[in-house]
């Protein structure tokens, strides 16, 4: 995908992306602590089975399931000298789901620290980012960022690899701050001016909580917005689980505040599932001239 094409394609109506998929593939059976990318290998039909429902759902857009794929995290496991065999298996499972039907996207996260030099942070993203392209992704993600520089080496780092469209997405406190300092208006703008496609918000909070940040975000901009929130504030069941507060209608609902509040790109993270987004699109489509599929 080019970048051109990939900009024509967020002026013709919301942009649907997929959901959560840690937290449904632990539904499915995948252990905590494990290595969520090897586990996949190991169990292809979870994650196929997901993003086939994703699909089918109305996603336009399946994220990888490679968020932890990096060398930072894959090392962790004893895996790291399997990174590129690693990435591009997944790809080639997200692909097989999406049946030419979605795009995909190869996805990559914060460094989860922030005392990480840029150029260790470059490196890292480089190698991730170059795998992912060489797999065959149609565009590059960095999300749940928590802070600006690493988003900075994460943009630099694909652009470096390919001239693929790159969305960038940070993880903010309910009124726009970073994690890891400073605002996401401060970085989005900074993300912009240096050539990403797409930025905006994910995870962190619910969408009722977003609408503020996404308005925001939307009238400094040029580039689309994007917004994946959770499903509501998580509460702590009696086995230690996550559980989320809304409902899909209800997360539909603010969703199309969200599409009114200026986000382009909209998809949902923790707690969410398939009937999650096929709620937004049956919101959406209700409100806009054609359907975002």
């Amino acid at each position: 995908m080019t970048r051109e094409e990939f900009r024509v394609l967020t002026t013709r109506g919301p942009v649907l992306l997929d959901g959560a998929t840690g937290s449904n593939l632990m539904k499915a059976g995948m252990p905590r602590g494990v290595c969520a990318e090897q586990w996949n290998l190991e169990h292809p039909q979870a994650i196929l089975e997901l993003q086939r429902s994703y699909v089918e759902a109305g996603s336009q857009i399946l994220y990888a399931p490679t968020f932890t794929g990096s060398g930072i995290y894959l090392a962790q496991h004893g895996l790291e000298d399997r990174l590129e065999e690693i990435n591009g298996r997944l790809v080639a499972l997200s692909r097989q789901a999406a049946d030419g039907r979605a795009l995909v996207a190869g996805d990559m996260t914060t460094m989860g620290r922030p005392d990480v030099p840029y150029e260790q942070m470059l490196e890292y993203y480089t190698r991730q980012a170059g795998a992912l392209k060489d797999a065959g992704v149609d565009l590059l993600v960095a999300e749940t960022l928590m802070g600006c520089e690493e988003a900075m080496a994460a943009l630099e780092a694909c652009r470096l690899v390919s001239d693929l469209p790159v969305l960038c997405s940070f993880s903010v406190t309910a009124d726009g701050m970073l994690y890891f300092g400073g605002s996401v208006y401060d970085a989005a703008a900074q993300l912009a001016e240096f050539g990403t496609d797409a930025v905006g918000v994910n995870c962190s909070s619910g969408p009722d909580q977003m609408e503020t940040v996404v308005r925001c975000l939307a009238g400094q901009l040029t580039v689309p917005v994007i917004a994946k929130p959770n499903a509501g504030m998580p509460g702590i069941d009696d086995q230690g689980n996550a559980v989320y507060s809304m409902g899909p209608e209800e997360f539909a609902g603010h969703m199309e505040a969200l599409r009114g509040a200026g986000a382009a790109l909209l998809g949902g993270c923790c707690g969410t599932d398939p009937a999650y987004i096929r709620a937004v699109r049956q919101k959406l489509t209700g409100c806009e001239k054609g359907s975002p599929a």
